[in-house]
């Protein structure tokens, strides 16, 4: 199994592995804000005990290959703004991310987003790297097309966003290919 760099860098940030000490600002900043987990797959955690196993299955996919997410700090004061986690699958990746809503605006799911594709990209196995997020999700669109990628279509009721809906909605579908 092809597996990424514990650490990618970029002007402004750094990814590296997640910790248990990421657990209360993740919590804080991240996991219990609604806005954030508006378009994501799960609730708003309601303690920071859904935090902390959370952030233990993030460790957990490290170490079993499953899945690679990076919790993300700027260089400069290495407070954490938010999570990206890369999946690979044969010869494609997916990947999805999350930026604390204090930190939107900066450019930052953008530098990363970008960051993740190109380190992708470079592997000679991988061909596809892909996102999708939901079709009333304008600000994820715009990351995803400022990143490079171009959109595909749109998956019809394709993923469950419980926080807008409780039916599966349908998500656009974007991609970059070599």
């Amino acid at each position: 199994m092809l597996k990424p760099p514990e650490l990618l860098e970029t002007s402004r940030l750094l990814l590296r592995l997640p910790v248990l000490e990421d657990t209360e600002a993740f919590f804080r900043k991240c996991a219990q804000d609604r806005e954030f987990a508006k378009y994501l797959v799960w609730q708003p955690h309601e303690n920071i005990n859904v935090t902390r196993d959370f952030i233990h299955r993030c460790i957990h996919c490290w170490q079993d290959e499953t899945a690679f997410p990076w919790i993300v700090v700027r260089k400069n004061d290495h407070e954490l703004v938010g999570i990206i986690e890369l999946r690979i699958d044969k010869f494609r990746a997916d990947l999805g991310y999350g930026i604390a809503p204090e930190y939107w605006g900066n450019g930052y799911a953008t530098e990363i987003t970008k960051s993740v594709i190109a380190w992708a990209l470079l592997q000679e196995n991988i061909y596809r790297v892909w996102a999708t997020c939901d079709v009333d999700n304008f600000a994820s669109a715009r990351v995803l097309e400022k990143a490079g990628m171009q959109k595909e279509g749109i998956l019809r009721r394709y993923i469950l966003h419980p926080n807008v809906s409780p039916e599966p909605r349908d998500s656009y579908c974007y991609s970059v290919v070599k």
